[in-house]
This record gives C-alpha cells, sequence and structure tokens, in this order.
C-alpha cells in the first residue's frame, strides 16, 4: 500500500549559533517520543530518524542548514509543527 498520500514535510532553516548540537538534538528527540510513526530529519539527501540524538548529530548542521523535517503519518502533524516551531526558536538558546 502506498503511504505517500499519508506523508508531509516541511523545510527549515537552522537559526541558533550552534547550529544541532547534542543539547538541541536532545529536545528534537525528546518531542517525537510519542510519534505514532517515524519522524526523519533530512540534510543534502540523508535522512536521519529524528528519535535517535546520534543520528541527528550525524547529519551535521550548522547554522544557517536547511533541512526537511518529514513525518510519515498524518495524525504526527502536531508534532511536525512543534518541531519547526522549536528550530526556528532556536532552540530557546
Amino acid at each position: 500500500m502506498d503511504n505517500s498520500a499519508n506523508e508531509l514535510s516541511r523545510r527549515v532553516t537552522i537559526t541558533n549559533d550552534l547550529g544541532i548540537h547534542a543539547r538541541s538534538a536532545a529536545k528534537i528527540a525528546k518531542l517525537v517520543q510519542n510519534v505514532k510513526s517515524n519522524v526523519w530529519i533530512i540534510k543534502d539527501g540523508i535522512k536521519a530518524d529524528a528519535s535517535s540524538i546520534i543520528d541527528i548529530l550525524t547529519l551535521v548542521c550548522p547554522k544557517g542548514s536547511i533541512i526537511t523535517l518529514k513525518i510519515d503519518d498524518q495524525s504526527d502533524l502536531g508534532i511536525l509543527n512543534n518541531l519547526v516551531q522549536l528550530i526556528e526558536s532556536g532552540f530557546g538558546e
């Protein structure tokens, strides 16, 4: 069965000076811990599991990086929107 109709994504730019580092990756992983399906972070064609701090850090996302956040299930739209807000706010740093 093709699930592409349920997939949603958003492009965001990393705005905080430190980029995505351990503390900010932990905030992302914590936010996605209650999703119904997978949440992905994609940078330069490389896909990382947003629930894994290590996976997120391997993307190496300094300030100014453009990433795509992708969910596999439309019921996780609220979490996708919260992720966008978290990143655009500079992770509250």
